[in-house]
């Protein structure tokens, strides 16, 4: 069973009752997340919701000519796989690793059996859809009025608001397929912000210089998504608030909350984990 401290880790675990985690607990288990790991594809039955603690988890929903597009990321502040407490067993999207770390996986069951007792966890889970919704919802509305330099700026932002420190890695050809646009349209746009001195590009690791400025070149897309998800979930704002404003780190190492798992870490290889 996990520790106390170890749900920390994930801000939905963190804010359960010492009664509902008695309940869900011991049902945890905690996995490795790798990089372009798929949690499930298009149309497959789930069996588990994903509590992400150090990783995050792209959305992503794919056309039948292979094509995809990003509709959504999670990370610490929510859980993958929410078409299982919301009646269904498949889902229309593609669930893929963007940034290694760990997470915390439940067994479909689990999840159904407290989300159907209509308690705290119901309406913890059912705020969170909210916020998802939301995001996705802006997302489309960024796709479709925004330049790549703005969407791209968004994304960063909500990337890094998922990460303990300033550093992605991720390829331009990979932010270009979670955009939906040309990859030639992502090197411009990150050129940019390298000679504005705001982040710095090299073989795939991105680290963000200057945060406030991104923000301000950003579009109102991230502030909008931000304010609603704080709404929602106003636990967020306080654990930002009180987050000091530390040095940078490196946003993949994994944490060492494995030990607090009886024989459940599981370390998974990439492939898709249904």
């Amino acid at each position: 069973m996990p520790k106390n401290d170890a749900l920390q880790k994930n801000h939905l675990l963190a804010n359960l009752s010492g009664e509902v985690c008695q309940r869900v607990c011991p049902c945890l288990e905690l996995v490795s997340m790798s990089l372009g790991q798929v949690l499930y594809e298009s149309g497959d039955t789930l069996r588990y919701v994903y509590f992400p603690t150090d990783s995050i988890i792209t959305l992503l929903y794919v056309m039948e000519d292979g094509t995809s597009t990003e509709i959504s990321v999670v990370g610490n502040e929510g859980v993958v796989g929410v078409a299982l407490f919301m009646g269904c067993e498949s889902t229309t999207t593609r669930a893929v690793v963007l940034s290694t770390g760990s997470a915390y996986r439940l067994p479909g069951r689990w999840i159904k059996d407290e989300f159907n007792r209509h308690g705290e966890m119901m309406n913890l889970l059912l705020r969170y859809t909210q916020s998802l919704i939301a995001q996705t919802a802006q997302t489309a509305v960024c796709n479709r009025y925004h330049t790549i330099d703005q969407q791209l700026c968004r994304w960063l932002l909500l990337s890094l608001d998922r990460l303990p420190g300033n550093q992605l890695i991720m390829t331009q050809e990979q932010i270009a397929n979670m955009l939906g646009v040309r990859r030639e349209g992502v090197t411009q746009a990150a050129g940019k912000l390298q000679k504005l001195g705001v982040i710095n590009y090299n073989r795939g690791h991105i680290t963000v210089l200057d945060r406030p400025h991104l923000e301000k070149l950003c579009c109102e897309c991230y502030a909008v998504v931000k304010k609603e998800t704080e709404r929602l979930l106003p636990y967020l704002h306080r654990v930002n608030a009180e987050t000091p404003a530390g040095p940078s780190g490196d946003a993949h190492t994994q944490l060492n909350i494995a030990n607090h798992v009886v024989g459940r870490t599981n370390r998974s290889s990439y492939g898709i984990t249904r």
